[in-house]
């Protein structure tokens, strides 16, 4: 569990999946089990190829320690990765993952999801360098990451350099457009929630900063984002577990091979949820978000109040009112 952060139950399974796309012709090939672990190893202690191969479990070269990692990483994003990721689509999926944010600790009615982005930093690419430098003036991808208040990832996004903004990424995403679609099809009360990096929209609630105490604005703002934290702690579970992935190491690889290992992760984040492997929270990163919502949050309360947007406030208006009738309205 310290060494590869899985159990031996989770190990043996992960490794029958991929046996299949794994499994060389030679009698003298890496068997899969080691295969499997070599490349769980890199995730979880971040280490270089070299360092990785040298751990007395394993014991193979470099050059080994590179085609298992790339073979497990490409294995489990085609094999596993739609099985173990999945964003609720269907009604009866959807009205589920409402009534987990309804009965969480910190609830929000109607959400099925908290959404944001987090730097992974990689090294930086031979083509396009610039498009990965973020704000931070480090060479990143951009991850977008969906989550339920179990801390679940219902989608993962990690296509995209660093120097886009958290609210393009979402523009693009298939996410949004199934939540229009779902929108436009009669499907009321159900929305994602977001920092103020995002665009308010009726399938997308955002906070409302810089009200004063006692007005329902105020109140609203503070539930959403004890709601909404859910998202960053799962960030810094994500980060710590899995320690290729922290602020404080560079994947060494091609922004596309970076993206796929940040898959391969949640993957597996994702079963160890599943297999109720427990998360020892000591051991968690103490997670700092950027401060990109806030800095761009006057772009987007500049957008055009039209379309959308002016649907959203109303709804977002309405679930004031139902919420905190007894709070005075700070826009009076």
């Amino acid at each position: 569990m310290d060494i590869f952060r899985l159990s031996p139950e989770l190990s043996m399974d992960l490794t029958n999946n991929l046996r299949p796309f794994l499994k060389r012709d030679r009698n003298s090939g890496i068997p899969v089990e080691i295969q499997v672990l070599v490349a769980v190893y890199f995730y979880a202690k971040g280490s270089y190829q070299r360092a990785t191969g040298d751990h007395f479990d394993l014991n193979v070269s470099q050059p080994s320690v590179s085609r298992c990692l790339h073979a497990v990483t490409d294995a489990i994003n085609n094999t596993l990765l739609r099985k173990w990721v999945k964003f609720p689509m269907t009604l009866i999926e959807r009205n589920n993952a409402r009534e987990q944010f309804s009965n969480a600790p910190q609830p929000f009615e109607g959400a099925i999801g908290a959404i944001d982005c987090t730097f992974i930093n990689i090294l930086a690419p031979k083509v396009h360098e610039e498009a990965f430098v973020n704000h931070h003036g480090n060479h990143s991808l951009n991850v977008q990451a969906i989550v339920s208040p179990k801390l679940k990832i219902l989608n993962i996004n990690a296509r995209y350099p660093g120097a886009r903004n958290d609210s393009y990424i979402w523009s693009t995403s298939p996410i949004r457009r199934a939540m229009e679609y779902h929108y436009n099809n009669g499907e009321r009360h159900t929305w994602l929630i977001g920092d103020s990096g995002y665009p308010l929209e009726p399938w997308l609630m955002t906070p409302l900063p810089h009200y004063r105490e006692g007005t329902r604005q105020f109140k609203y703002t503070i539930k959403h984002c004890k709601a909404r934290n859910v998202v960053e702690r799962f960030f810094g579970v994500f980060k710590s577990v899995w320690r290729c992935l922290s602020y404080q190491r560079v994947l060494m690889y091609s922004p596309e091979m970076a993206g796929k290992i940040v898959n391969a992760c949640a993957v597996l984040h994702n079963m160890r949820i599943h297999y109720r492997v427990p998360v020892e929270e000591e051991n968690i990163d103490n997670w700092i978000n950027d401060d990109y919502g806030v800095r761009h949050l006057e772009d987007n309360e500049m957008m055009e109040r039209g379309g959308p947007r002016a649907v959203a406030m109303r709804i977002q208006k309405q679930i004031m009112q139902n919420w905190f009738p007894d709070y005075i309205d700070g826009d009076l």
